[in-house]
């Protein structure tokens, strides 16, 4: 690690520094692969969704629980807890689910051989088309939810770990990573805030994976929940996010959704664990 306030001059091959800080640096590593053996645990229902709630992993546990809501018992599904700050994802269980090591991870039990998804967008994508619903029909506007969707996939790593990485986990507060990524953060806020301005979700009148791809990140900024940085990048001002933002936490399932392998804040919003609907009626101890 170097000092911020030093020029820093590339060397000519880059090697690995473990002790370059920040509050992830236990975890992130240049290889992949297993670390350790460990198998993962597996539930009696159809899905086993290997996640944490992240905003990434919360995209899983949502999508769930409107299938759920709609009536489609035959999405059933049993969420255990993978806690990335102990290094679990790179458990060799996991990893045969996921290769990246990156929480959520899915198994779909329900086919012969089992399908494993990995990354967020695909399991959101996986579970609407396999149930129908959650993605508009028409290939107009099917398109347009899918737009949206990989719009979140390519734009949220300059939220979290660009901006939110710098602003909120770096170990030294630097200048230039942080207007860097402020920028583009708000320039994105804007491109949601224009097309709100005149669409009720964001693939049109209909709500969709989109919308779920996206509330789970830009959502929680707009509330403060992550980085803790509204006040800095101004939310007050994108008033069509927010009117969205409100409209989409009112729902049900998102509300049970975002509990999902939740293990901080209050109580009453944590769940470690998903096995069953009764889950959502206990308390975490």
């Amino acid at each position: 690690m170097t000092d911020s306030n030093i020029p820093y001059t590339p060397p000519k091959v880059w090697t690995w520094d473990k002790g370059s800080g920040g509050k992830f640096a236990s975890i992130n590593r240049p290889v992949a692969g297993p670390t350790h053996d460990k198998a993962l645990p597996v539930g009696e229902h159809p899905y086993q969704l290997y996640s944490l709630a992240t905003p990434n992993g919360v995209k899983a546990g949502i999508i769930f629980e409107e299938l759920l809501e709609a009536g489609h018992s035959e999405a059933e599904y049993d969420a255990w807890l993978v806690n990335i700050l102990e290094g679990e994802q790179f458990g060799s269980g996991f990893v045969d689910v996921n290769p990246n090591s990156k929480i959520p991870a899915l198994l779909d039990r329900s086919e012969d051989p089992h399908v494993r998804v990995f990354e967020s967008g695909s399991i959101l994508l996986y579970l609407a088309e396999k149930f129908g619903t959650l993605l508009p029909e028409g290939r107009v506007e099917r398109t347009e939810a899918l737009s949206w969707l990989f719009w979140q996939m390519g734009s949220g790593p300059f939220l979290g770990g660009g901006f939110g990485h710098f602003y909120a986990y770096a170990p030294s507060k630097m200048e230039y990573p942080i207007d860097r990524f402020a920028m583009e953060v708000k320039r994105q806020l804007d491109v949601l805030d224009r097309r709100l301005a005149d669409h009720e979700y964001l693939a049109g009148s209909e709500y969709s994976i989109a919308d779920i791809s996206v509330w789970p990140w830009y959502g929680a900024l707009l509330k403060n929940k992550v980085y803790d940085a509204a006040e800095f990048l101004a939310v007050h001002e994108y008033e069509n996010v927010m009117r969205w933002t409100d409209q989409i936490e009112k729902r049900p399932a998102v509300q049970r959704g975002r509990r999902v392998n939740r293990v901080w804040g209050e109580k009453s919003e944590q769940l470690a664990e998903r096995h069953s609907a009764a889950d959502f009626d206990t308390e975490s101890e």
